[in-house]
């Protein structure tokens, strides 16, 4: 709970407005008690005038002001402090998913993860806002008041402190419940989520299958999952509020009945000091009674800080912030991968042990059956994800002790789905550029990328306005249009993630063409599957259930490890021995 700790200790100051202003309605509270007994008994048994009491009334109307207003600054204070955590956790969430975008893909759902941002963190907001606020509270005024009771009427305090221990014992035992009952809601609000987004997604594909009426049925079970779990919550809150009150009102009845026991039978007080403890007890168990429903709700945020905490703590990985700037230089820099491990967790896929030279303006392909590694690979070498054991080295120094912005900016990655955003096509080109990109620059990048029949035969030209995620274009254009990007670019080193799977061979071509000339001035690394893409490659690594299997040309894998060759044998219409 280091995230919870953290962000208490950061709001100290609130804290000691906490405590001053509790002090304060304190004050206003036993103050209030004390001029409506002694205007009561002036009226009532002392037979004083209005004019006579009119002070009073003017005073306690002041304190009456003034307890509304501390109460108005607390709540005040409570609400900005809420507001300052639930952005802190946001940003710190929002700075985790930025740090590990490829690996954080590859868990959980994305709707699962909103749900976290949004739902979990909005919850965090009755902790601070309602509970800390409340307890300052409780653990002062019903204090401040059990002292005065006890200088009026010692059997009162006695009682007070024989029933309020019946409070927090309850308190603890509905806590402990509402803390378990909202980790459970979260979790079934974060499924529900996380499968409707993922749903909506992939509706037309549902559609198309005719799987639309059984997704259906399974995102309504999990709404009816989710429901179950807050009416369980409202279950708990309702007893907690019934069990308050039955406390509280039994507790004031017996002060009732003691003090008019006193009163009438024995005369053993006074009517000031009987009508000062019977208006000042019920005050002394609200306090306690409003710590109760505020205890159930922290409880309930409690939850909601472990779902965000596990959710941080999960993901963790050391950031590359580096401390050398990359120097593009004429030539693109050497990298080698020395021993290097990766793995997504327990019991889930893992690289080892891979060990690798790249010398500059050198073709890589890497190869090797689904599944293999391939792409977790290419994200390593982008700098996207850590290794969890050895290093890559760039230039003869670690990747990790360069600025991560400087390296990337060397680096163009083109997978096979390229995102294609929003806008113009001249738009989607720049974002390969900087600042400074001139018309010209993006005309020459798309003649290059093999873009220019396609854009010329458009009415609007560069200007055509393409649909999100690339909406209107073929893959083979997104795919075009995304190496157009590394053209205006000019990176010294370009990872390719299977850029002509799916691709019809006129397509293939083209874009086969155009990495040719990136080849001339950049190291290419290219995931593929398709024998004449990688033949030609100055190096092949081959890998099969995330182990390197075999390094070398073509013809030197064909010759010393037979799982490549077999591939190749199939790729040529044979048969696998």
């Amino acid at each position: 709970m280091k995230h919870l700790k953290s962000a208490v200790s950061s709001q100290k100051k609130s804290f000691i407005s906490f405590f001053i202003l509790a002090i304060l309605t304190g004050v206003m509270i036993i103050g209030q008690a004390y001029l409506l007994v002694t205007i009561i008994e002036d009226v009532f048994l002392n037979n004083q005038t209005f004019r006579v009491i009119l002070p009073l009334l003017g005073i306690l109307l002041l304190v009456l002001f003034a307890r509304v207003l501390f109460s108005h600054i607390s709540t005040r204070i409570g609400i900005r402090m809420g507001s300052r955590v639930k952005n802190d956790f946001r940003t710190e969430l929002l700075h985790q998913y930025a740090q590990n975008p490829i690996q954080l893909s590859q868990r959980g759902q994305s709707g699962k993860k909103v749900s976290v941002m949004m739902d979990a963190v909005d919850e965090v907001d009755s902790y601070f806002s309602q509970y800390l606020p409340q307890m300052i509270q409780s653990a002062i005024i019903p204090f401040m008041i059990l002292i005065f009771i006890f200088t009026q009427h010692a059997n009162t305090g006695w009682i007070m402190l024989i029933t309020t221990p019946f409070i927090p014992i309850f308190m603890i035992i509905i806590g402990m419940q509402t803390k378990k009952k909202s980790e459970d809601q979260l979790e079934k609000l974060g499924i529900f989520s996380g499968r409707f987004l993922d749903t909506l997604q992939g509706l037309v594909t549902l559609k198309l299958f005719g799987h639309a009426k059984k997704q259906k049925e399974i995102i309504e079970k999990s709404s009816l999952n989710f429901r179950e779990a807050t009416m369980d919550i409202l279950k708990v809150a309702f007893t907690n509020s019934f069990m308050m009150e039955l406390i509280s009102m039994l507790s004031i009845g017996i002060i009732a009945l003691e003090v008019a026991l006193q009163l009438i039978v024995f005369d053993g007080i006074s009517f000031f000091t009987a009508f000062f403890v019977l208006i000042l007890a019920p005050e002394f168990y609200s306090t306690l009674k409003e710590l109760g429903n505020a205890f159930h709700n922290g409880r309930s945020s409690m939850g909601a800080v472990e779902k965000i905490t596990d959710e941080l703590n999960e993901e963790e990985q050391p950031v590359n912030k580096g401390v050398l700037t990359f120097q593009k230089e004429k030539a693109p820099p050497a990298i080698t991968l020395e021993e290097v491990d990766f793995s997504y967790g327990e019991e889930e896929f893992e690289l080892k042990n891979i060990t690798a030279q790249f010398p500059p303006y050198s073709q890589i392909a890497i190869v090797g059956p689904s599944g293999a590694g391939k792409t977790t690979l290419l994200h390593i070498m982008a700098g996207l994800i850590v290794p969890s054991a050895g290093k890559v080295i760039v230039n003869n120094q670690p990747l990790t002790s360069y600025q991560e912005e400087e390296w990337l900016n060397q680096l163009s990655y083109i997978s096979q789905n390229p995102y294609i955003f929003s806008g113009t096509i001249t738009e989607n080109i720049a974002i390969g550029g900087g600042s400074e990109t001139s018309e010209k620059d993006i005309t020459a990048a798309a003649e290059q990328a093999g873009l220019m029949g396609l854009i010329k035969s458009l009415e609007n030209g560069f200007n055509t306005q393409v649909g999100e995620a690339g909406r209107g274009l073929s893959g083979g254009e997104k795919q075009r249009l995304a190496l157009a990007r590394a053209f205006l670019k000019k990176p010294s080193i370009i990872l390719f993630d299977e850029p002509t799977t799916g691709l019809d061979l006129y397509t293939e071509r083209i874009l086969q063409e155009s990495i040719n000339k990136l080849s001339k001035q950049a190291t290419i690394i290219t995931v593929a599957h398709r024998l004449h893409t990688i033949q030609d490659a100055d190096q092949i690594l081959f890998l099969e259930d995330g182990r390197l299997l075999g390094i070398g040309t073509h013809e030197q894998l064909i010759n010393h490890v037979p799982a490549y060759r077999d591939m190749v044998v199939i790729q040529r219409g044979g048969m696998a021995r």
